[in-house]
């Protein structure tokens, strides 16, 4: 008797009408634990920086061990695409929850740092591709760090758009961060062939991130898991088939009695293909109009950001009115990455009362006008610091601002269930956009300057057309 009373306190009572109203508006503004969100957030910064770090030194680190601009390309963005295929077992076993795959994405960032290290010392060109392919699953992190900020468990359908928006801040610090680190001390050298201006870098983020983990080991708190569905069998007999259920007891159809014990059901959940085929006949044409426009634009702004970071270092070196070495190049992309910064914290309050879409639709021109201004000046042969700066921070500023909506839409428009499948889809697409970017990136002066803002442009076009079809769709609540 006293494990059903205890049972039966454990039912929540059916609310009423007015208590569901009135706890409508605290279920739609409702928070994380504030801990784990900002070691969610910082470890998305981190990972950013990670990815970055590197673009400022490692084309001269490549060429120093036999590799080219290009090769130095495919270092920039390769973690993305072992990222992607380590998603596959990671949100196999991560059973909705963050903790293992932030013990997991702590452990793989130090062994690549400190690979991507060793690489100097061993004289192996392939070692720092094989301390980046490491790094890379680190880098699935970033699926889990959007997905958390979209969680309907633990983020109210009013504060999405707001704490995607910080993800974004952490996102833009870390593409300024992270080159001016790694330019910074390929500077300052260190005249050794284990701690030097190749490799300090890699050593230095090791040590980071095992403080790090640390920290995530003692206060992170991962979201609780739901309660197990439980069946009242006869303890005399563990093997006899259940007789009273939850459901009879709290309707009153059977009798309490002293000897019955609470085990976990044995009954076979409903089956998982057919659950997700009734959700998929729910979907219409139009949500699926914006479940591509999305992924669209998620691929579209990563594959423009990665390929002017990776560009820009390789443009500077080899324009005649520039001569970059890799510090100088790597103050350049973070002084954009840096004054792009007060804005983004506007957008941080502008999120709260601004439409999904029109933030996207801002950001996006904004981009666009940047990669206009820069084929101008191309094609007139105008291009110096000013010229290209303000192409630089319009490209950043606008295509940063365009990847704070593309989840956060979605998971406002989608049922509660498909932000798993939503957070992959959308990152998916951004690790698409990195690799095949860092690749473009390092390539774009062989290929020529004109040709690659040309395809960037166009890419722009068909997202552009994509928004406009699908404008009335796009419209979701702010926040």
């Amino acid at each position: 008797m006293t494990d059903l009373k205890r049972l039966l306190a454990q039912i929540n009572p059916f609310s009423s009408r007015h208590e569901t109203s009135g706890n409508r508006d605290e279920e739609e503004f409702k928070l994380p634990n504030m801990a784990s969100l900002v070691i969610m957030i910082s470890m998305n910064l981190l990972l950013q920086i990670s990815f970055f770090i590197v673009v400022s030194s490692s084309n001269k680190y490549a060429e120093y061990l036999g590799g080219n601009a290009t090769f130095s390309g495919i270092v920039i963005g390769i973690p993305t695409a072992f990222a992607g295929l380590s998603l596959i077992p990671l949100t196999k076993y991560d059973k909705g929850m963050y903790k293992m795959p932030l013990h997991v994405s702590c452990c793989f960032a130090i062994l690549g740092h400190v690979t991507y290290a060793l690489a100097y010392r061993a004289n192996f060109l392939y070692l720092i591709l094989i301390g980046r392919c490491l790094n890379g699953v680190a880098l699935s992190m970033f699926m889990y760090c959007k997905r958390y900020c979209s969680d309907p468990r633990i983020v109210g359908i009013r504060r999405r758009t707001t704490l995607a928006s910080w993800i974004v801040i952490s996102q833009g610090l870390g593409m300024s961060l992270g080159p001016f680190l790694g330019g910074v001390l390929y500077n300052v050298g260190f005249s050794n062939s284990v701690f030097n201006g190749y490799t300090s870098l890699g050593w230095i983020m090791a040590g980071i991130y095992t403080g790090f983990w640390v920290l995530v080991t003692k206060y992170f708190k991962d979201i609780p898991q739901p309660p197990t569905i439980t069946e009242l069998q006869p303890a005399c007999d563990s093997n006899a088939a259940p007789i009273i259920s939850l459901e009879e007891v709290k309707s009153g159809e059977a009798e309490a009695s002293p000897s019955y014990s609470i085990t976990p059901a044995t009954s076979p959940p409903p089956p998982i293909d057919e659950s997700f085929r009734a959700q998929l006949s729910l979907i219409t044409l139009s949500q699926w109009g914006v479940i591509a426009c999305m992924c669209w634009f998620a691929m579209l702004c990563f594959f423009i950001l990665g390929s002017w970071e990776a560009n820009l270092p390789v443009f500077g070196a080899s324009a005649q009115n520039f001569h970059w070495s890799p510090f100088a190049a790597g103050n350049f992309i973070a002084l954009g990455g840096i004054t792009s910064f007060p804005f983004l914290l506007f957008n941080l309050l502008a999120a709260r009362h601004t439409q999904d879409r029109k933030i996207l639709a801002f950001g996006t021109m904004l981009g666009l006008a940047g990669l206009i201004i820069f084929l101008f000046i191309l094609r007139t042969g105008k291009v110096n610091y000013g010229s290209l700066f303000v192409c630089w921070w319009t490209v950043a500023l606008g295509f940063n601002l365009a990847t704070t909506v593309t989840l956060s839409l979605l998971s406002k428009q989608l049922p509660p269930e498909w932000n798993g499948r939503i957070s992959m889809a959308i990152q998916y697409s951004n690790y698409v956009g990195r690799v095949t970017g860092a690749v473009w990136g390092g390539s774009g002066v062989s290929v020529g300057m004109l040709n690659f803002v040309g395809l960037e442009i166009a890419m722009v076009g068909i997202g552009a057309i994509l928004f406009t079809t699908f404008w009335s769709d796009l419209k979701t609540k702010t926040g």
